[in-house]
């Protein structure tokens, strides 16, 4: 049986077109506010919704992230109830879910219990920004079994080594890190991203995304040209900080929909 991932990718290249993949924090700023927000965020045209796991120290994002973080852990939010409001929601989302965060909350939980857990809730993958493949000996065994995607990320600043990892061990899609530095909003995308896509893209098979410090309809575009799907995040955080209640849903699918316009075919 195909994941949501494979085949929702399967189905974007028969149709010519690229994915979008947003992110949000879960629960900030509260659990019952994300519930509402993800089925109407795929009916704007998110492809793929990744969901951060809020965690007291965020290393590789940026202050946008971080007070995002900030807030869903002031509401009391944790893993066990952000995969409940998952499983609560998943049969009104179109979009796959992939929890985005880092390894301790996994690590505590326990990578098997987790794995299987999250199937059950209909999370459809996994993206730990701190566990490499070196480190994942535990994960991957127990994602494989129960049937979770494991992603991974790649940077400028990946070697061969790395690159030949991922390629093995990776599922679901690449995550390629457009700059180096934690997340937020850029001016401009890199002036060698297309040439590093396709370096990327001739070795690993699996589709390649690109994200960090994409924000605007227009760099989306740019990016999407070298790209399988582009990643936006900061931007779409930034407005849970400027509104709030019907506002920020109204907000929030706004921009996702001149998103996913901009990356038309």
């Amino acid at each position: 049986m195909k994941s949501r991932i494979h085949s929702r990718f399967s189905q974007l290249h028969k149709q010519g077109a690229k994915a979008l993949v947003t992110f949000i924090t879960a629960g900030d700023p509260d659990l019952a506010t994300t519930a509402t927000l993800l089925p109407r965020m795929a009916e704007a045209g998110a492809d793929i919704i990744e969901l951060g796991i809020p965690f007291s120290d965020p290393m590789a994002d940026g202050p946008t992230i971080q007070r995002a973080s900030e807030r869903a852990l002031a509401g009391g939010v944790t893993l066990e109830a952000v995969m409940a409001m998952v499983s609560a929601i998943r049969d009104q989302v179109s979009a796959p879910i992939v929890l985005m965060g880092y390894s301790n909350p996994i690590y505590s939980y326990g990578w098997q219990r987790f794995a299987e857990d999250a199937v059950k809730a209909g999370i459809d993958g996994l993206l730990l920004v701190d566990l490499p493949p070196e480190e994942a000996g535990e994960l991957l065994p127990a994602a494989k079994a129960a049937g979770l995607e494991i992603i991974f990320l790649l940077t400028p600043t990946s070697d061969d080594t790395r690159i030949k990892q991922i390629s093995r061990y990776g599922s679901g899609f690449l995550y390629y890190v457009t700059v180096t530095g934690v997340t937020g909003a850029r001016q401009s995308v890199s002036n060698s991203l297309e040439d590093e896509l396709k370096t990327v893209r001739n070795t690993i098979k699996l589709p390649v995304v690109a994200g960090f410090g994409i924000s605007t309809p227009e760099q989306a575009a740019q990016v999407a040209t070298a790209a399988d799907g582009v990643v936006v995040g900061s931007a779409i955080v930034k407005l849970f900080e400027q509104h709030q209640g019907e506002q920020l849903q109204t907000e929030v699918t706004r921009l996702i929909r001149s998103l996913k316009n901009a990356i038309a075919p």
